[in-house]
């Protein structure tokens, strides 16, 4: 009975030590911004306050928000066919390997070990031969993890991994955010080219025109070198944005590892191509940058120093290693299964570290020093975030009065330009009035188009921003700790 108790409280014992950690107490750094966006503007009205809703923005999935079909082609094959995008996922499970590596080094390992040996000595008296065989399984240094030294190799190597699957999400956000405003450059240049190609014919009609007229002596040849210039300014834009468009094609091949379809964006309106989003509220809670995969990875990362501060204190502590074995051992193969032939081994051993030249303090100070280095990325992810969400909502209300106004100032330049051509062909005003006119429209198109795709690259970089969809994206595979 006494016998029992004894092994009752040694098997006690050794489960309280195996729980035992010398991690230091995980504590979420305070962020270092204000608690919320507040954001509080005027509308056309004068009198409207609005702010971004998150719940009915940021939680959109892609195809919620990207209603284009074309578009969400292009996303689709983009993050199946993503080079860049691909070695970020064989990365996250080359990191889950890594864990399970970690993981493995809590259970024993269990080996079978057979041999035998036949030799033959010889000697004045006479050759000697022997026989011996073995058959034997049993633990080989299987490490008690009485000071959690090897669990928080683990826990580390787990939050090493579920960084890397935060990074792979935010890498996904991030391309498909690439793909839509590629695509939305696309739809943009091919509106400028459409437009610098109308103003060369315009441009070469006037110069027709003037040459009639210089021909005709109602015109001077001073006249007919400003039609020449625009003419030919005409023509290096229309080279221009055949480039451009060239360039955003290839762009979108690069992006979306592969073909595109051959109608793309061909008659598409970019207001189309985003589905109109909410904006209800006049502020927004700072942690909802919680939510970000970046910050998310920066947390995880955190985590993981803070695993590595409790492998550095439990390698000052002794380390015990197990070593058995049971089985069969015999001179003669025959009887080596006998009852007569059974042996065993039990050899537990301890290390304590002595001296190591302050290796182990070294150790430790330098899990110390990455965590704070992590602290400080961290901080600096949420203060980064902070700031892109701060200018996206920014641009909300800025963009949108900007784009009123140039909208008029278009309108103004229609009307100028057509009252201009009027006036030249009734000979009252001068053909620099109506070569100023045509400038001011083209420059005004462009502006007008330049500044709609601004307007559209913010909207999608807030959804970036706010971490937009990855609420939507594949769960995290479950991982048993």
């Amino acid at each position: 009975m006494h016998d029992k108790k004894l092994k009752f409280i040694a098997v006690l014992l050794v489960l309280l030590l195996g729980g035992c950690s010398m991690a230091p107490e995980y504590q979420q750094p305070p962020m270092p911004v204000a608690n919320e966006f507040d954001y509080r503007f005027k509308g056309q009205d004068g009198a409207a306050e609005t702010s971004l809703s998150l719940d009915q923005f940021a939680d959109l999935g892609f195809n919620e928000i990207f209603v284009d079909p074309i578009l969400q082609q292009l996303i689709e094959s983009a993050l199946t066919n993503n080079r860049n995008l691909r070695k970020t996922a064989l990365t996250v499970e080359d990191y889950r390997a890594r864990y399970r590596i970690r993981r493995s080094a809590l259970l024993p390992e269990v080996n079978v070990d057979g041999y035998g040996l036949k030799q033959r000595t010889l000697g004045t008296n006479g050759n000697t031969t022997g026989e011996i065989y073995s058959v034997e399984a049993g633990l080989t240094s299987y490490e008690l993890d009485f000071y959690g030294r090897i669990r928080n190799l683990r826990d580390s190597a787990l939050e090493q991994y579920l960084a890397m699957e935060s990074t792979h999400k935010s890498a996904v956000i991030s391309l498909v955010s690439e793909v839509v405003s590629s695509y939305l450059s696309l739809l943009t240049d091919r509106e400028l080219l459409q437009i610098t190609r109308d103003t060369k014919t315009i441009e070469e009609d006037s110069y027709d025109l003037v040459n009639q007229r210089v021909e005709a002596g109602i015109a001077n040849e001073l006249d007919l070198a400003q039609a020449r210039t625009s003419l030919e300014t005409a023509k290096a834009n229309t080279a221009l944005y055949k480039r451009q468009v060239a360039r955003d094609l290839n762009y979108l091949i690069f992006l979306t590892g592969g073909g595109l379809p051959d109608s793309l964006g061909e008659g598409e309106n970019l207001l189309q191509s985003i589905a109109p989003f909410v904006i209800e509220s006049s502020s927004l809670p700072s942690d909802i940058l919680l939510r970000r995969p970046d910050i998310m990875a920066a947390e995880h990362e955190l985590r993981a120093a803070n695993g590595d501060i409790g492998a550095a204190r439990a390698a000052f502590f002794p380390t015990v290693t197990l070593t058995t074995s049971a089985g069969y051992i015999s001179p003669e193969l025959d009887d080596l299964f006998d009852g007569s032939s059974g042996a065993w081994l039990f050899a537990p051993a301890i290390k304590l570290p002595i001296f190591t030249g302050g290796r182990l303090k070294a150790e430790l100070d330098s899990a110390e020093i990455k965590k704070e280095i992590a602290v400080a990325r961290y901080e600096g992810a949420v203060q980064a975030a902070f700031r892109e969400v701060s200018d996206a909502l920014t641009g909300l209300a800025t963009y949108e009065e900007q784009l009123v106004a140039l909208k008029a100032n278009l309108q103004a330049n229609e009307e100028y330009y057509s009252r201009a051509k009027d006036r030249y062909h009734e000979g009252v005003d001068s053909f620099l009035t109506l070569l100023d006119a045509q400038r001011s429209l083209y420059g005004s198109r462009q502006k007008y188009l330049t500044l709609r795709l601004d307007q559209l690259n913010n909207q999608i970089n807030l959804y970036k921003v706010l971490g937009g969809g990855a609420g939507k994206l594949a769960k995290i595979q479950a991982v048993s700790r």
